[in-house]
């Protein structure tokens, strides 16, 4: 599955598209990684605890998005946007979505 975050995908042509192609999930932060947060609140920098969890939920939205896309019949997923909102005060939703299209080479 190729995602492209442009109308196309370099070297191919689109030929149909099938739809928008979504993929999310919520994540939530714990006790652990509040403490950690907090010390490092007090010194400054990044809170690598947060930014790990927050690549893993926005890899794990684009591989459901291109699941979602595959069902729909889609070889790639164009104009891919991700999001994020928050869903209660201590998790929040990553989006993944995008126009699912079939492709051929140029």
């Amino acid at each position: 599955m190729e995602f492209s975050t442009t109308d196309g995908v370099p070297g191919r042509t689109v030929v149909a598209s099938h739809g928008v192609a979504i993929g999310s999930t919520v994540r939530a932060k714990n006790i652990a990684k509040d403490i950690g947060a907090g010390l490092k609140s007090i010194v400054g920098g990044e809170i690598k605890s947060y930014s790990d969890m927050l690549a893993d939920a926005r890899t794990e939205a684009l591989e459901r998005m291109g699941s979602h896309a595959a069902e729909l019949g889609a070889d790639a997923v164009v104009n891919v946007r991700l999001t994020t909102s928050q869903i209660m005060g201590n998790a929040a939703e990553i989006l993944a979505y995008g126009t699912a299209v079939s492709t051929e080479s140029a």
